[in-house]
């Protein structure tokens, strides 16, 4: 894409209910590099309103007036992946989701409970394998894209699959029993095929490692066949619950 160029993201795209949601806005900045890139948040980046893509040191950078917002550079992502659950097994893991009087972002577009199907991806995580203890091992939820997710060609544009990445590794890296607060700092996605609208498609998301407020978490999309479509690496960052609600 020619640079420089503008940005902007719709309210519908929020993730807190003042700042996009960090997988979209990752996704949106990573069309600008050729392939598997690496997408880092500096500040939440705003609604409705027209930010700059200009060139930064090989890569680009995101800047609302003179604050940087992010910036973007081509990567290799390297995760390691496991089967894929089934369908039936995903949306087993699914139903042991946080309760939705428990979601501390309920207007997500990705996770929040109280979006509107056809509006927010709807994307409840939850884990794999049952643990009367709590939650633990991989989390997984079942994905069906609806057509205004597609572009012309009927593929899931790239920012959603970066988006359905997205809270999912959130999820993972802690913030699943409401103890941690996290934001997104850091996302790295590489996109092997781009799910058709209609596909039934699993999400697969696990906590790596922690270093002292940071999380990490990978993440997997699987297609229809079982395959994987994309693969993340995940940075989240420990915040205030104020900040985390953008308050």
């Amino acid at each position: 894409m020619q640079l420089p160029a503008q940005l902007e993201i719709a309210r519908r795209f929020c993730g807190p209910p003042k700042s996009a949601n960090g997988g979209y806005a990752c996704g949106r900045l990573a069309a600008f590099i050729d392939g598997a890139a690496e997408v880092t948040l500096r500040n939440p980046p705003p609604l409705d309103k027209a930010m700059q893509v200009v060139a930064d040191d090989g890569g680009v950078a995101l800047l609302d007036g003179d604050k940087l917002i992010g910036s973007a550079r081509a990567c290799s992502v390297s995760v390691d992946i496991p089967r894929s659950p089934t369908f039936k097994e995903a949306h087993a893991a699914e139903q042991r989701t946080i309760a939705a009087d428990q979601h501390n972002l309920p207007t997500c577009f990705v996770c929040g409970p109280h979006r509107d199907p056809g509006d927010g991806l709807r994307i409840h995580v939850g884990p794999l394998h049952p643990d009367p203890q709590g939650w633990s091992g991989p989390l997984a939820a079942t994905w069906i894209p609806r057509p205004d997710l597609a572009d012309p060609s009927g593929r899931v544009r790239p920012e959603f699959v970066w988006a359905a990445l997205d809270c999912p590794t959130g999820y993972a890296a802690g913030f699943s029993d409401g103890s941690v607060f996290l934001l997104l700092g850091r996302q790295a996605v590489e996109i092997y095929r781009r799910p058709s609208a209609g596909e039934k498609c699993i999400v697969l998301a696990q906590e790596t490692r922690r270093e002292g407020r940071k999380h990490h978490a990978d993440g997997v999309l699987f297609g229809e066949d079982g395959k994987p479509l994309a693969v993340c690496k995940a940075v989240w960052i420990a915040v205030d619950p104020a900040v985390m609600r953008g308050e």
